[in-house]
């Protein structure tokens, strides 16, 4: 599914990000990804979907070397990857069904295969009953959930979320966890860097720890292994 081989990343300010990564990641895990703020946890999923490119080494994701794919590539590969993120990123002019209906407009499907999709993951994350409401008239959880509907609805066989309970209160945090748990469930592949040491140790999955541009640790069931 994914796998890393000798992968490193610096920066032009001399900042090392990844300094000689190994690591494989089977298709169907749920791995977290800590670490100290600035330890080069964002680069090492943003590697992930091209949004970095590594100075020296390979990324594989599903067979395809990233290090060497044409930038006119890249959006083919995202349609197999869904991205969530702290800030949500909605578009705000755009209705909750026309913001997770925009995933599926770029690639041309048919309206009718539109409907179905985005009406099935709006059930699935709890706001099939929001979708003509807007951004700024749900709450951060919602809109949280909105952006994980967006994700999944091409059906991807992986969901990177970046920092995604971020910002939200404990009990939506849960409630967005309960869903990544669901997607899991169903084979999708879940990366999530995080600084959430209470979601790490309650709900126990791989954790991979980055340091220093380095992978520290990588425990099956492991703990966060931070104070906050």
């Amino acid at each position: 599914m994914i796998e890393m081989k000798n992968v490193y990343k610096k920066y032009p300010n001399g900042i090392v990000a990844a300094n000689g990564i190994d690591i494989e990641i089977k298709q169907g895990e749920f791995v977290y990804v800590v670490g100290p703020s600035g330890a080069g946890k964002s680069t090492f999923i943003k590697m992930m979907y091209r949004e970095e490119r590594p100075t020296s080494g390979d990324i594989f994701i599903n067979g395809t070397n990233l290090s060497s794919l044409k930038n006119n590539k890249v959006p083919y590969l995202r349609r197999q990857i869904g991205v969530v993120f702290q800030d949500f990123k909605l578009l705000p002019r755009l209705n909750v069904y026309e913001n997770v209906a925009f995933a599926l407009e770029v690639i041309e499907e048919t309206p009718t295969v539109i409907r179905k999709k985005v009406m099935e993951v709006l059930e699935l994350v709890g706001l099939k009953h929001k979708a003509r409401m807007f951004p700024t008239e749900l709450s951060g959880g919602e809109q949280q959930r909105v952006s994980i509907a967006r994700s999944i609805v091409n059906t991807p066989k992986l969901v990177i979320a970046d920092e995604p309970t971020g910002n939200l209160d404990p009990d939506t945090s849960w409630e967005i966890m309960n869903i990544f748990e669901e997607i899991n469930a169903r084979g999708t592949t879940i990366i999530m860097a995080t600084h959430n040491r209470e979601i790490v140790n309650t709900i126990r999955h791989r954790v991979i720890a980055v340091e220093g541009g380095l992978i520290t640790r990588d425990e099956d069931k492991g703990e966060y292994g931070y104070e906050n």
